[in-house]
Protein backbone atom coordinates (compact mmCIF):
# COMPACT_ATOMS: atom_id res chain seq x y z
CA UNK A 1 0.00 0.00 0.00
CA UNK A 2 1.19 3.41 -0.93
CA UNK A 3 2.41 5.58 2.04
CA UNK A 4 -0.93 8.39 3.13
CA UNK A 5 0.23 11.90 2.85
CA UNK A 6 1.61 13.13 5.68
CA UNK A 7 -0.16 16.20 5.64
CA UNK A 8 -3.20 14.03 5.92
CA UNK A 9 -6.29 16.02 7.82
CA UNK A 10 -7.17 13.53 9.84
CA UNK A 11 -10.04 14.55 12.00
CA UNK A 12 -11.66 15.49 8.18
CA UNK A 13 -11.08 11.94 7.43
CA UNK A 14 -13.31 10.94 10.58
CA UNK A 15 -15.63 12.88 10.03
CA UNK A 16 -15.93 11.56 6.40
CA UNK A 17 -15.88 8.37 7.71
CA UNK A 18 -18.72 9.60 10.48
CA UNK A 19 -21.34 10.41 7.23
CA UNK A 20 -20.17 7.47 5.42
CA UNK A 21 -21.03 4.74 8.38
CA UNK A 22 -24.64 7.12 8.81
CA UNK A 23 -25.48 6.99 4.82
CA UNK A 24 -24.47 2.57 5.06
CA UNK A 25 -26.29 2.12 7.60
CA UNK A 26 -29.54 3.81 6.77
CA UNK A 27 -28.86 1.79 3.19
CA UNK A 28 -28.74 -1.61 4.87
CA UNK A 29 -31.61 -0.34 6.27
CA UNK A 30 -33.95 0.21 3.63
CA UNK A 31 -32.34 -2.61 1.73
CA UNK A 32 -33.64 -4.92 4.83
CA UNK A 33 -36.93 -3.06 4.92
CA UNK A 34 -37.68 -3.69 0.44
CA UNK A 35 -36.28 -7.74 1.21
CA UNK A 36 -38.78 -8.02 3.91
CA UNK A 37 -41.81 -7.32 1.93
CA UNK A 38 -42.99 -9.85 -0.88
CA UNK A 39 -44.08 -7.01 -3.12
CA UNK A 40 -41.81 -4.27 -2.81
CA UNK A 41 -43.67 -0.48 -2.47
CA UNK A 42 -42.92 2.47 -4.28
CA UNK A 43 -41.70 4.38 -1.39
CA UNK A 44 -39.27 1.70 -0.25
CA UNK A 45 -37.82 1.80 -3.63
CA UNK A 46 -37.55 5.09 -4.00
CA UNK A 47 -35.81 5.70 -0.54
CA UNK A 48 -33.19 3.03 -1.41
CA UNK A 49 -32.62 5.04 -4.40
CA UNK A 50 -32.02 8.34 -2.99
CA UNK A 51 -29.85 6.52 0.11
CA UNK A 52 -27.34 5.00 -2.89
CA UNK A 53 -27.71 8.34 -4.62
CA UNK A 54 -26.53 10.32 -1.46
CA UNK A 55 -23.40 7.77 -1.12
CA UNK A 56 -22.10 7.98 -4.14
CA UNK A 57 -22.48 11.68 -4.12
CA UNK A 58 -20.37 11.72 -1.08
CA UNK A 59 -18.05 9.33 -2.42
CA UNK A 60 -17.69 11.59 -5.42
CA UNK A 61 -16.90 14.28 -3.34
CA UNK A 62 -14.16 13.16 -1.79
CA UNK A 63 -10.29 12.81 -2.84
CA UNK A 64 -8.57 9.42 -3.74
CA UNK A 65 -6.16 9.80 -0.53
CA UNK A 66 -9.53 9.70 1.85
CA UNK A 67 -11.17 7.21 -0.06
CA UNK A 68 -8.56 4.71 0.39
CA UNK A 69 -7.90 5.37 4.06
CA UNK A 70 -12.07 4.78 4.33
CA UNK A 71 -11.84 1.73 2.32
CA UNK A 72 -8.87 0.53 4.22
CA UNK A 73 -10.87 0.85 8.19
CA UNK A 74 -14.43 -0.18 6.78
CA UNK A 75 -15.71 -4.27 7.63
CA UNK A 76 -15.72 -6.27 4.07
CA UNK A 77 -19.23 -6.26 3.78
CA UNK A 78 -19.44 -2.15 3.72
CA UNK A 79 -16.19 -2.12 1.89
CA UNK A 80 -17.68 -3.76 -1.01
CA UNK A 81 -20.72 -1.09 -0.78
CA UNK A 82 -18.85 1.81 -0.85
CA UNK A 83 -16.63 0.25 -3.69
CA UNK A 84 -19.61 -0.67 -5.65
CA UNK A 85 -21.06 2.88 -4.94
CA UNK A 86 -17.68 4.31 -6.80
CA UNK A 87 -17.55 5.72 -10.04
CA UNK A 88 -15.99 2.94 -12.44
CA UNK A 89 -13.83 5.55 -13.81
CA UNK A 90 -11.61 6.35 -10.02
CA UNK A 91 -11.15 2.46 -8.49
CA UNK A 92 -8.14 2.35 -10.71
CA UNK A 93 -6.69 5.21 -9.00
CA UNK A 94 -7.89 4.23 -6.03
CA UNK A 95 -6.84 0.36 -6.42
CA UNK A 96 -3.70 1.44 -6.52
CA UNK A 97 -3.05 2.88 -3.31
CA UNK A 98 -4.71 0.13 -2.13
CA UNK A 99 -3.11 -2.83 0.34
CA UNK A 100 -2.61 -6.60 -1.24
CA UNK A 101 -5.50 -7.80 1.44
CA UNK A 102 -8.30 -4.62 0.54
CA UNK A 103 -7.64 -4.96 -3.07
CA UNK A 104 -7.64 -8.90 -3.33
CA UNK A 105 -10.82 -8.98 -1.14
CA UNK A 106 -12.81 -6.16 -3.34
CA UNK A 107 -11.40 -7.95 -7.20
CA UNK A 108 -13.07 -11.35 -5.96
CA UNK A 109 -9.78 -13.05 -5.45
CA UNK A 110 -11.02 -15.33 -2.37
CA UNK A 111 -8.33 -17.13 -1.09
CA UNK A 112 -8.49 -17.04 2.92
CA UNK A 113 -11.47 -14.47 2.25
CA UNK A 114 -12.73 -15.91 5.64
CA UNK A 115 -9.92 -15.42 7.68
CA UNK A 116 -9.29 -12.11 6.36
CA UNK A 117 -13.08 -10.77 7.55
CA UNK A 118 -12.65 -12.72 11.27
CA UNK A 119 -9.27 -11.64 11.62
CA UNK A 120 -7.46 -8.32 10.86
CA UNK A 121 -3.43 -8.24 12.21
CA UNK A 122 -1.14 -4.93 12.46
CA UNK A 123 2.17 -4.58 12.67
CA UNK A 124 4.50 -1.32 13.77
CA UNK A 125 6.57 0.00 10.69
CA UNK A 126 7.50 3.95 10.49
CA UNK A 127 5.33 4.79 13.54
CA UNK A 128 2.40 3.82 12.08
CA UNK A 129 0.40 0.34 12.14
CA UNK A 130 0.24 -1.56 8.94
CA UNK A 131 -2.37 -4.39 8.36
CA UNK A 132 -0.82 -7.54 7.60
CA UNK A 133 -1.93 -10.12 4.41
CA UNK A 134 -3.35 -13.10 6.39
CA UNK A 135 -4.33 -16.04 4.11
CA UNK A 136 -3.00 -19.14 5.49
CA UNK A 137 -1.36 -20.25 8.89
CA UNK A 138 1.75 -19.99 7.71
CA UNK A 139 1.72 -16.29 7.15
CA UNK A 140 0.36 -15.96 10.66
CA UNK A 141 2.95 -17.85 12.42
CA UNK A 142 5.84 -15.75 10.60
CA UNK A 143 4.32 -12.35 10.80
CA UNK A 144 5.15 -10.11 13.88
CA UNK A 145 2.20 -7.98 15.10
CA UNK A 146 1.24 -6.17 17.75
CA UNK A 147 -2.65 -6.10 17.47
CA UNK A 148 -4.78 -9.25 16.03
CA UNK A 149 -8.45 -8.18 15.83
CA UNK A 150 -10.78 -10.83 15.74
CA UNK A 151 -13.92 -9.81 14.67
CA UNK A 152 -17.04 -13.20 15.61
CA UNK A 153 -14.19 -15.60 14.65
CA UNK A 154 -15.51 -19.28 14.09
CA UNK A 155 -14.44 -21.82 15.74
CA UNK A 156 -11.45 -23.04 13.63
CA UNK A 157 -10.19 -19.46 13.71
CA UNK A 158 -10.02 -19.74 17.46
CA UNK A 159 -8.40 -23.08 17.37
CA UNK A 160 -5.80 -21.10 14.83
CA UNK A 161 -5.28 -18.29 17.04
CA UNK A 162 -4.95 -20.74 20.85
CA UNK A 163 -2.48 -22.99 18.62
CA UNK A 164 -0.40 -19.95 17.03
CA UNK A 165 0.28 -17.92 19.57
CA UNK A 166 -0.24 -20.91 22.55
CA UNK A 167 -3.05 -18.48 24.46
CA UNK A 168 -7.03 -19.45 25.23
CA UNK A 169 -9.09 -16.95 23.68
CA UNK A 170 -12.41 -16.14 25.99
CA UNK A 171 -16.09 -15.93 24.53
CA UNK A 172 -16.71 -12.09 25.47
CA UNK A 173 -20.77 -12.57 26.33
CA UNK A 174 -19.71 -15.53 28.52
CA UNK A 175 -18.40 -12.88 31.22
CA UNK A 176 -20.67 -9.79 30.99
CA UNK A 177 -22.50 -11.02 34.13
CA UNK A 178 -19.21 -11.33 36.24
CA UNK A 179 -17.76 -9.56 39.16
CA UNK A 180 -15.89 -6.63 38.04
CA UNK A 181 -12.93 -8.09 40.33
CA UNK A 182 -13.26 -11.12 37.91
CA UNK A 183 -13.40 -9.32 34.25
CA UNK A 184 -10.08 -7.94 34.58
CA UNK A 185 -7.14 -10.41 36.03
CA UNK A 186 -4.24 -11.69 35.40
CA UNK A 187 -3.17 -15.19 34.07
CA UNK A 188 0.05 -17.55 35.61
CA UNK A 189 2.28 -16.82 32.21
CA UNK A 190 1.80 -12.92 32.77
CA UNK A 191 -1.25 -12.46 30.15
CA UNK A 192 -3.29 -9.74 31.14
CA UNK A 193 -7.34 -10.37 30.55
CA UNK A 194 -9.56 -7.87 30.31
CA UNK A 195 -13.66 -7.96 29.43
CA UNK A 196 -15.00 -4.11 28.66
CA UNK A 197 -18.62 -2.85 27.44
CA UNK A 198 -17.74 -0.82 23.63
CA UNK A 199 -20.62 1.41 22.98
CA UNK A 200 -22.79 1.09 19.74
CA UNK A 201 -25.24 4.08 18.76
CA UNK A 202 -27.39 3.76 15.60
CA UNK A 203 -30.52 4.57 14.54
CA UNK A 204 -33.03 2.45 15.79
CA UNK A 205 -30.66 0.45 18.21
CA UNK A 206 -28.29 1.99 21.13
CA UNK A 207 -26.63 -0.51 23.35
CA UNK A 208 -23.21 -1.83 24.79
CA UNK A 209 -21.17 -4.71 23.33
CA UNK A 210 -19.10 -7.04 25.05
CA UNK A 211 -15.08 -7.01 23.69
CA UNK A 212 -12.39 -9.17 25.30
CA UNK A 213 -8.88 -8.26 25.73
CA UNK A 214 -5.94 -9.99 25.83
CA UNK A 215 -2.38 -8.99 26.17
CA UNK A 216 0.32 -11.85 25.25
CA UNK A 217 3.88 -11.85 24.72
CA UNK A 218 3.23 -8.15 23.22
CA UNK A 219 0.72 -8.75 21.32
CA UNK A 220 -2.90 -7.12 21.67
CA UNK A 221 -5.75 -9.61 20.93
CA UNK A 222 -9.44 -8.40 20.83
CA UNK A 223 -12.11 -10.54 20.43
CA UNK A 224 -15.49 -8.93 19.90
CA UNK A 225 -18.75 -10.49 17.43
CA UNK A 226 -19.97 -7.62 15.32
CA UNK A 227 -18.14 -4.70 14.19
CA UNK A 228 -17.75 -1.33 16.02
CA UNK A 229 -17.32 2.51 15.03
CA UNK A 230 -14.82 2.70 17.47
CA UNK A 231 -12.21 -0.14 16.22
CA UNK A 232 -12.65 1.47 12.69
CA UNK A 233 -11.86 4.78 14.14
CA UNK A 234 -8.84 3.74 15.94
CA UNK A 235 -7.71 1.38 12.72
CA UNK A 236 -8.05 4.96 10.75
CA UNK A 237 -6.26 7.14 13.36
CA UNK A 238 -3.01 4.23 13.45
CA UNK A 239 -2.66 4.12 9.86
CA UNK A 240 -2.66 8.06 9.00
CA UNK A 241 -0.59 9.46 12.40
CA UNK A 242 2.84 8.71 13.04
CA UNK A 243 3.96 7.80 17.15
CA UNK A 244 0.95 7.34 18.44
CA UNK A 245 1.40 3.83 18.95
CA UNK A 246 4.64 2.43 20.37
CA UNK A 247 3.58 -1.22 22.12
CA UNK A 248 0.40 -2.57 22.14
CA UNK A 249 -0.77 -0.90 25.41
CA UNK A 250 -1.28 2.06 23.10
CA UNK A 251 -3.54 0.54 20.81
CA UNK A 252 -5.65 -0.58 24.07
CA UNK A 253 -5.32 2.71 26.03
CA UNK A 254 -5.85 4.13 21.90
CA UNK A 255 -9.14 2.16 22.11
CA UNK A 256 -11.16 3.19 25.37
CA UNK A 257 -9.68 6.82 24.12
CA UNK A 258 -11.85 6.54 21.21
CA UNK A 259 -14.76 4.90 23.01
CA UNK A 260 -14.61 8.20 25.44
CA UNK A 261 -14.61 10.17 22.64
CA UNK A 262 -17.42 8.04 20.41
CA UNK A 263 -19.21 8.11 23.98
CA UNK A 264 -18.84 12.10 24.26
CA UNK A 265 -20.54 12.44 20.32
CA UNK A 266 -23.31 10.28 21.56
CA UNK A 267 -23.87 12.81 24.36
CA UNK A 268 -23.71 15.57 21.69
CA UNK A 269 -27.04 14.00 19.91
CA UNK A 270 -28.80 13.44 23.29
CA UNK A 271 -28.29 17.42 23.69
CA UNK A 272 -29.52 17.83 20.41
CA UNK A 273 -32.31 15.42 20.26
CA UNK A 274 -33.69 16.85 23.92
CA UNK A 275 -33.40 20.65 22.85
CA UNK A 276 -35.84 19.37 19.93
CA UNK A 277 -38.00 18.09 22.66
CA UNK A 278 -38.25 20.97 24.80
CA UNK A 279 -38.89 23.47 21.98
CA UNK A 280 -42.13 20.73 21.74
CA UNK A 281 -42.74 20.31 24.86
CA UNK A 282 -42.17 24.06 26.22
CA UNK A 283 -43.43 26.03 23.50
CA UNK A 284 -47.28 25.17 22.65
CA UNK A 285 -49.75 22.44 23.71
CA UNK A 286 -49.45 18.69 22.83
CA UNK A 287 -52.29 16.10 21.99
CA UNK A 288 -52.08 12.88 23.34
CA UNK A 289 -50.58 11.64 20.35
CA UNK A 290 -47.63 14.09 19.94
CA UNK A 291 -47.13 13.48 23.79
CA UNK A 292 -46.90 9.69 23.31
CA UNK A 293 -43.91 10.50 20.33
CA UNK A 294 -41.64 12.84 22.63
CA UNK A 295 -41.99 9.81 25.39
CA UNK A 296 -40.91 7.51 22.72
CA UNK A 297 -37.88 9.81 22.27
CA UNK A 298 -36.90 10.67 25.51
CA UNK A 299 -37.25 6.65 27.02
CA UNK A 300 -34.89 6.01 23.53
CA UNK A 301 -32.32 8.87 24.66
CA UNK A 302 -32.59 7.75 28.58
CA UNK A 303 -31.96 4.68 27.81
CA UNK A 304 -28.78 5.79 25.20
CA UNK A 305 -27.38 8.09 28.38
CA UNK A 306 -27.44 4.89 30.73
CA UNK A 307 -25.53 2.96 28.16
CA UNK A 308 -22.69 5.73 28.62
CA UNK A 309 -22.80 6.11 31.75
CA UNK A 310 -22.32 2.35 32.07
CA UNK A 311 -19.84 2.54 29.59
CA UNK A 312 -17.99 5.34 30.73
CA UNK A 313 -17.62 3.38 34.94
CA UNK A 314 -16.59 0.48 32.63
CA UNK A 315 -13.78 2.06 31.00
CA UNK A 316 -13.00 3.94 34.31
CA UNK A 317 -12.56 0.53 36.20
CA UNK A 318 -10.37 -1.17 33.50
CA UNK A 319 -7.76 1.82 33.16
CA UNK A 320 -7.35 1.58 36.53
CA UNK A 321 -7.09 -1.99 36.56
CA UNK A 322 -3.94 -1.25 33.81
CA UNK A 323 -2.67 1.81 36.57
CA UNK A 324 -2.93 -0.48 39.70
CA UNK A 325 -0.95 -3.65 37.82
CA UNK A 326 1.90 -1.36 37.04
CA UNK A 327 1.59 -2.37 33.64
CA UNK A 328 2.11 1.20 32.05
CA UNK A 329 4.99 3.14 31.02
CA UNK A 330 5.38 6.62 32.90
CA UNK A 331 3.48 8.40 29.18
CA UNK A 332 1.03 6.28 29.17
CA UNK A 333 0.15 6.79 32.94
CA UNK A 334 -0.22 10.31 32.22
CA UNK A 335 -2.24 9.22 28.72
CA UNK A 336 -4.22 7.54 31.31
CA UNK A 337 -4.96 10.00 33.73
CA UNK A 338 -6.06 12.48 31.10
CA UNK A 339 -8.43 9.48 30.29
CA UNK A 340 -9.66 9.57 33.41
CA UNK A 341 -9.99 13.57 33.35
CA UNK A 342 -12.29 12.75 30.51
CA UNK A 343 -14.39 10.12 32.13
CA UNK A 344 -15.09 12.13 34.71
CA UNK A 345 -16.36 15.11 32.59
CA UNK A 346 -18.76 12.60 30.87
CA UNK A 347 -20.59 11.70 34.20
CA UNK A 348 -20.87 15.62 34.47
CA UNK A 349 -22.74 15.50 31.51
CA UNK A 350 -25.12 12.43 31.63
CA UNK A 351 -26.31 13.49 35.20
CA UNK A 352 -27.35 16.66 33.97
CA UNK A 353 -28.82 15.29 31.48
CA UNK A 354 -30.52 12.40 33.11
CA UNK A 355 -32.64 15.69 35.57
CA UNK A 356 -33.01 17.26 31.68
CA UNK A 357 -34.49 14.21 30.92
CA UNK A 358 -36.74 13.55 34.09
CA UNK A 359 -38.10 17.25 33.89
CA UNK A 360 -38.70 17.05 30.58
CA UNK A 361 -40.82 13.60 31.41
CA UNK A 362 -42.55 15.40 34.18
CA UNK A 363 -43.43 18.45 31.83
CA UNK A 364 -44.79 15.66 29.11
CA UNK A 365 -46.91 14.02 32.15
CA UNK A 366 -48.42 17.05 33.21
CA UNK A 367 -49.57 17.83 29.59
CA UNK A 368 -51.19 14.52 29.51
CA UNK A 369 -52.91 15.13 32.36
CA UNK A 370 -53.99 18.54 31.45
CA UNK A 371 -55.54 16.89 28.26
CA UNK A 372 -57.55 14.63 30.42
CA UNK A 373 -58.45 16.97 33.04
CA UNK A 374 -60.03 18.61 30.28
CA UNK A 375 -62.36 15.59 29.50
CA UNK A 376 -62.92 14.95 33.17
CA UNK A 377 -63.99 18.57 32.96
CA UNK A 378 -66.39 18.60 30.26
CA UNK A 379 -68.23 15.66 32.41
CA UNK A 380 -68.47 17.63 35.59
CA UNK A 381 -69.70 20.77 34.05
CA UNK A 382 -72.43 18.73 32.00
CA UNK A 383 -73.31 16.72 35.04
CA UNK A 384 -73.74 19.31 37.72
CA UNK A 385 -75.48 21.53 34.79
CA UNK A 386 -78.01 18.83 34.70
CA UNK A 387 -78.48 18.38 38.10
CA UNK A 388 -80.91 21.08 38.36
CA UNK A 389 -83.33 19.92 35.38
CA UNK A 390 -83.42 16.84 37.28
CA UNK A 391 -84.51 17.93 40.50
CA UNK A 392 -87.31 20.06 38.69
CA UNK A 393 -88.13 17.12 36.75
CA UNK A 394 -88.09 14.50 39.16
CA UNK A 395 -90.15 16.94 41.53
CA UNK A 396 -92.77 17.77 38.72
CA UNK A 397 -93.22 14.10 37.76
CA UNK A 398 -94.12 13.17 41.53
CA UNK A 399 -97.33 15.89 42.04
CA UNK A 400 -99.63 12.86 40.36
CA UNK A 401 -102.60 14.70 41.49
CA UNK A 402 -101.75 18.49 41.13
CA UNK A 403 -100.53 18.25 37.91
CA UNK A 404 -100.52 22.02 36.14
CA UNK A 405 -100.59 20.55 32.28
CA UNK A 406 -104.50 18.87 33.68
CA UNK A 407 -106.14 23.33 34.15
CA UNK A 408 -102.91 25.14 32.68
CA UNK A 409 -102.26 24.89 28.96
CA UNK A 410 -98.57 26.58 29.70
CA UNK A 411 -97.74 23.47 32.07
CA UNK A 412 -95.33 22.37 30.05
CA UNK A 413 -93.65 24.88 28.40
CA UNK A 414 -93.04 26.78 31.99
CA UNK A 415 -91.52 23.72 33.21
CA UNK A 416 -89.10 23.21 30.31
CA UNK A 417 -88.20 26.87 30.12
CA UNK A 418 -87.46 26.49 34.29
CA UNK A 419 -85.26 23.58 33.31
CA UNK A 420 -83.38 25.71 30.44
CA UNK A 421 -82.75 28.59 33.07
CA UNK A 422 -81.67 25.54 35.63
CA UNK A 423 -79.01 24.89 32.78
CA UNK A 424 -77.65 28.49 31.94
CA UNK A 425 -77.18 29.77 35.40
CA UNK A 426 -74.74 27.79 36.29
CA UNK A 427 -72.81 28.10 33.15
CA UNK A 428 -73.47 31.98 33.33
CA UNK A 429 -72.15 32.18 36.85
CA UNK A 430 -68.50 29.59 36.32
CA UNK A 431 -67.91 32.16 33.38
CA UNK A 432 -68.13 35.31 35.36
CA UNK A 433 -65.81 33.45 38.01
CA UNK A 434 -63.15 32.28 35.20
CA UNK A 435 -63.76 28.69 36.34
CA UNK A 436 -64.19 27.99 32.42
Amino acid sequence: MAEIENNLDTDEIESHLHEIEALLEREKSLNETRQDRPRHELLDNIGYEEALVALERKLAALGATELVSILEVLAEEDRRIVWGALEAGRREEVSRNLSATTRAGLSGRQGGANLRKMLNAFELQGGRLRQIPMDSREELAQANPIWIDLVAPSEEVRQLIEEVFDLSLPIPEEHTDLEVSARFYVEEDGSIYLHSNFLLDKINESRNVPVAFILHRNILFSVRNEELPVFRLQRLRVRTQIGIVSDCLDVLLGLYSADVEYSADALEDIYAALEAVSAQVLSRQMTDSEAAKVLAVIASEEDLNGCIRRNALDTRRAVSFLMRGRFLSASQINDSQQLLRDIESLDGHTSFLFEKINFLMNATVGFININQNKVIRIFSVASVAMLPPTLIASVYGMNFKYMPELDWSLGYPFAISLMMLSVVLPFWWFRRKGWL
